[in-house]
């Protein structure tokens, strides 16, 4: 009984589509909400109409609620860069960045790339984990990368993952 009744109050989960050029504005505000420096709708207007970017969003309720996660890379030959993960903060936390990353690299695979790599800060422990759980291995390191005003800069560190 306890269980039919936590369902019945249970959000659903957000549901994970390919991005279209009409998201970019949601895409702006996902994204400023998650980062410092938050990218402009005109920014992910164009990088969403290259033919090189791979996008995808999640919606929330299932679908058909608004845009709360995007997952956004370009790809290159065989390689993929993984540009940004951005989790509204009310979806965090929920399991939905590892989901979005799962259909990504299935998609970016399809698209013939063979590896994929990322950057990221190395204070960011949630997101280091979160890649390494998704099978990507530091490669790499570039110090100083990430200023932030009153912090001593921090290194970008350099991830990739074979798709194999």
């Amino acid at each position: 009984m306890i269980a039919f009744l936590q369902s019945l109050f249970r959000r659903p989960e957000p549901a994970i589509f390919d991005a279209r050029a009409a998201d970019a504005g949601a895409l702006a505000r996902v994204h400023a909400n998650a980062f410092l420096h938050g990218w402009s709708e005109s920014e992910f207007e164009r990088l969403l109409a290259e033919r090189s970017t791979v996008c995808h969003v999640a919606r929330a309720s299932g679908g058909t609620g608004s845009i709360c996660g995007f997952v956004i890379s370009r790809i290159i030959e065989d390689e993929a860069e993984i540009l940004m993960v951005a989790v509204s903060r009310s979806e965090q936390s929920r399991g939905l960045a590892r989901r979005m990353i799962a259909r990504h690299l299935g998609r970016l695979a399809a698209h013939g790339a063979r590896q994929v790599f990322l950057e990221v800060d190395e204070g960011n422990a949630p997101a280091i984990r979160l890649y390494a759980g998704a099978g990507f291995e530091q490669v790499g390191e570039r110090p100083g990368y990430y200023a932030e005003a009153g912090k001593p800069p921090a290194a970008a560190l350099i991830m990739r993952r074979s798709l194999d």
